[in-house]
């Protein structure tokens, strides 16, 4: 398996709670390094640029109001097979269907606060860790 990094973001409802260390241990519990992080407040307009490719479904609009309503933590994971071992570990995006053990079983609050973000892939992963990170803030 290939060493892959990946974009990680803690969503507002986890961080209003205080669960960025619980989580963070889940993710280096799974062998993922954090190598970049920040706590950031995204406006609308960056949650809306970020999420752009859910511009055209119905719930575009929530979604980026949540994401800007309070702090997030940006961060890059990096590990063997990373995008997929980090999703693994998120869980499903409905909580009541994720696996025991995982971040969202354990923490999120619903479907659309489920505490958590993932890329997908390696080549959405870059695109998104561009989003947020300078090559010079990737240090692992």
């Amino acid at each position: 398996m290939a060493i892959e990094r990946t974009l990680s973001i803690i969503k507002p409802d986890a961080t209003n709670r205080n669960l960025t260390g619980a989580i963070n241990a889940k993710f280096e519990a799974a062998g993922l390094r954090i190598i970049a992080q920040k706590r950031i407040h995204l406006t609308d307009a960056q949650a809306g640029k970020f999420y752009e490719v859910h511009a055209a479904r119905p719930f575009y609009g929530e979604l980026c109001e949540f994401m800007s309503s309070a702090p997030v933590v940006v961060q890059v994971l990096e590990g063997e097979d990373a995008n997929a071992k980090n999703r693994e570990v998120m869980g499903a995006t409905n909580p009541a269907e994720a696996a025991e053990g995982t971040i969202r079983k354990e923490f999120a609050l619903s479907i659309g606060e489920n505490s958590v973000h993932g890329s997908d892939a390696p080549e959405t992963a870059a695109v998104e860790i561009a989003y947020f990170f300078s090559g010079l803030e990737l240090v692992g």
